[in-house]
């Protein structure tokens, strides 16, 4: 593992870029007795006594960061393109954390990383940028500064915190499935505050055509390939003319991860979490 850190380092290196990278997420491996991770309730040596207490970051005006921010890097193969701008940036997928093997190392934009405060890690946002992360399973809420890149596993979105992560109640389980929605200093965020959402039915988002025709193709090819619980969401209203190839629904990461892995052998890596 520390061979591939290495070869990641080098090859963000050579491209030209000034990102600090990290190895995939460090979270739990999916058998939970092999190495298990401490609830929310247990402390971490040197951790606060009640990290649910720990204040959520808040929103401020901060220059773009000189480290961290190149126009684009490349890590195990494949180039990410950071963003001109954080403003309306919605997204849905997996979230994990990293805790500590990683503490009190520098982050991307030579910050040290500190497990008990409330930030995270994302590949494409400038960096610092701040954002609401949303459990879709359980409605908990946060804030959180992204001052760091990652996380490099297939198809994981953020990196939380080892704070973070445990306010959104998802360090047993070492992963959740969330929304991340950036926010600005003073913007209103009283509709995301709430921490009695209600879960949302979730779908994996094969593909978006203007086109219906294509859409309904793409959901013959995928039937055909076994996956037969797909179908075609028509746009709605007031929103984009996007005719939506969704299959599920799914309940968990592990649903998530399945059924991404069987449409990537049919020929569709990129996948997205969707809500109904």
């Amino acid at each position: 593992m520390r061979a591939l850190v290495l070869l990641a380092c080098l090859v963000a290196l050579l491209s030209g870029c000034s990102v600090a990278t990290r190895r995939p997420s460090p979270g739990p491996p999916p058998n939970p007795e092999m190495q298990p991770v401490p609830p929310p309730s247990v402390r971490m040596p040197g951790a606060p006594p009640d990290l649910n207490a720990i204040p959520d970051a808040v929103p401020k005006d901060e220059p773009r960061a000189r480290r961290g921010n190149p126009a684009f890097y490349t890590v195990l193969g494949k180039r990410y393109v950071v963003l001109d701008s954080a403003d309306g940036y919605v997204e849905r997928g997996v979230a994990s954390w990293y805790g500590p093997t990683f503490h009190g190392e520098s982050t991307s934009i030579g910050e040290p990383y500190d497990m008990y405060g409330m930030t995270a890690a994302h590949k494409t946002l400038p960096l610092p940028a701040y954002a609401r992360v949303t459990n879709l399973s359980n409605g908990k809420s946060i804030v959180v500064r992204i001052n760091d890149r990652g996380p490099f596993a297939k198809n994981r979105i953020i990196d939380l915190s080892y704070t973070a992560a445990a306010k959104l109640d998802m360090l047993r389980d070492g992963t959740a499935l969330v929304e991340v929605r950036t926010l600005r200093p003073g913007s209103d965020d009283s509709l995301r505050r709430s921490d009695e959402t209600p879960p949302q039915t979730l779908y994996v988002q094969a593909g978006a055509f203007a086109d219906e025709g294509n859409a309904k193709r793409l959901v013959e090819r995928l039937q055909a390939g076994g996956i037969k619980n797909c179908f075609v969401r028509s746009p709605p209203s007031n929103g984009p003319k996007l005719f939506r190839v969704r299959a599920g629904p799914v309940a968990s990461t592990a649903q998530f991860d399945e059924l991404a892995a069987r449409l990537a052998k049919l020929g569709i890596p990129e996948v997205r979490l969707a809500t109904d």
